[in-house]
């Protein structure tokens, strides 16, 4: 059976999105068949983040409502085998999603795919609930800013609730700026009440491949696309040393 992974934020900005892209990425390149669910109903990003534009017709309310199977709606990476992406509508659905019917489709994506991740909606209001309803455990994204930190605190125990197993990634680190303001990711750990899966550096890499459709781990081997592929490696149970940012 596959594991459900929500991957979250107290607020946007993070470079959530992103990080879920790579770190889909990565799964399949090590092996692992992937599904990808963009849950961002109304601002979908998921699917350039995976250079994946476009080649979505049917959505995850789709599947969950019933009008169209799994197999029809996740759409196959054209390079990187392995690696699905189930979209979110283009614009909001004129009703609340039923948690009951979420968690039925998830049973079915469990059944089909090695690694389920999810990436929510930022905040916490009903897309949150629902990305979370039928999760095995949650990824907590955040940068080193106070009031991301704030917000990571309030998402960690509105997931302790449904959660057991819940873990910090720190992005879009600098190292200069984390000198200037005499913290350290210790100190971030702290605030956050949260086990460390990984370190991603502040990489203009990122966006330069979302911007020529590319996922990052085609175009680069190195920063956070590094950091992506030891956050997979953990997340496959391998122990692979956190990553020193310079």
């Amino acid at each position: 059976m596959g594991t459900v992974i929500v991957v979250t934020s107290g607020k946007g900005g993070t470079g959530k999105t992103s990080l879920t892209g790579g770190v889909a990425s990565c799964l399949a390149a090590l092996g692992q068949k992937v599904l990808c669910i963009d849950l961002d109903i109304g601002l979908r990003n998921l699917d350039i983040s995976l250079g994946m534009t476009d080649r979505a017709l049917m959505d995850f309310t789709d599947v969950v409502e019933g009008r169209c199977s799994l197999e029809r709606a996740a759409v196959e990476h054209p390079v990187i085998r392995g690696l699905y992406l189930l979209t979110a509508p283009v614009r909001p659905t004129p009703s609340s999603m039923d948690e009951e019917k979420m968690k039925a489709m998830l049973g079915t994506a469990r059944k089909q795919f090695d690694y389920i991740l999810i990436d929510s909606p930022a905040g916490l209001g009903s897309g949150f609930r629902l990305a979370v309803c039928g999760a095995d455990r949650a990824v907590v994204v955040s940068t080193n800013d106070s009031s991301a930190l704030r917000d990571a605190q309030r998402t960690v125990v509105e997931l302790g609730r449904r959660l057991d197993t819940i873990h910090l990634v720190m992005n879009r680190i600098q190292p200069k700026l984390l000198r200037r303001l005499r913290t350290t990711i210790d100190d971030a750990m702290d605030a956050a009440g949260l086990p460390l899966l990984g370190v991603v550096p502040e990489d203009s890499q990122v966006m330069l491949a979302a911007n020529t459709g590319e996922p990052l781990i085609l175009f680069s081997r190195k920063g956070a696309a590094l950091a992506y592929l030891n956050i997979a490696k953990r997340l496959m149970g391998q122990r692979v040393p956190l990553m020193k940012i310079r």
